[in-house]
């Protein structure tokens, strides 16, 4: 396998891409935790509430634990303390679900911040740097080989630009199908050097 190229230009500029795509992948990531604490802080509320809810259901339950044990009229005087109690426990319970739909709102906010950003690397700048990896791993174990060398001319013949072509002689085509070894060391080159690698040994002479 092949990470980069032979030849410094663009070897450089494939280095440079992929640290900034590191760079990019990494600050997206850490706005996108940053946008989780952010929506994170909309639950203290929740917190505070929960909190003062169960407190306060406590201290009342104990004072109607103690109201209770007053004689002849304790069981009536407690009644109000339990449904203050059972009120004070749906205030705490509102609190605890308010964290919960924070909790997930904030995991929802910060995937969808980092969903596009992180698409456009695994849909758009993975694929092309994996073909290049795959192309030039096979074009590297070919290139020094008679039969590489001349897939590698015919690739050049299908894909490369006309101009680039027409720049190796008006005859190049046919050179190629004569089985010319300066022609196909001349294609293979072209295809090499589009790829960033070094052409191969030539078999001309």
């Amino acid at each position: 396998m092949k990470l980069y190229a032979d030849r410094v230009p663009t070897a450089l500029r494939q280095l440079i891409t992929d640290l900034v795509v590191v760079v990019w992948v990494y600050l997206w990531i850490r706005a996108g935790l940053w946008v989780h604490d952010m929506v994170q802080k909309l639950g203290v509320p929740g917190e505070k509430l929960q909190s003062a809810g169960t407190g306060l259901a406590d201290n009342l339950n104990d004072a109607g634990g103690k109201v209770g044990r007053v004689p002849l009229v304790g069981d009536q005087l407690v009644k109000p303390f339990k449904g203050a109690a059972d009120a004070a426990r749906s205030l705490a319970d509102a609190g605890q679900q308010q964290q919960q739909i924070v909790g997930r709102m904030s995991v929802i906010v910060a995937l969808a911040a980092v969903a596009v950003p992180l698409a456009l690397v695994l849909f758009l700048w993975l694929p092309l740097r994996l073909r290049w990896i795959r192309r030039a791993g096979v074009a590297t174990s070919v290139r020094d080989a008679p039969a590489g060398r001349d897939l590698l001319a015919l690739r050049a013949l299908a894909g490369q630009p006309l101009d680039q072509l027409a720049r190796l002689g008006p005859d190049i085509a046919q050179s190629w199908r004569n089985g010319d070894p300066e022609a196909v060391d001349a294609l293979a080159a072209l295809e090499l050097r589009r790829l960033g690698l070094k052409p191969a040994r030539s078999l001309a002479g």
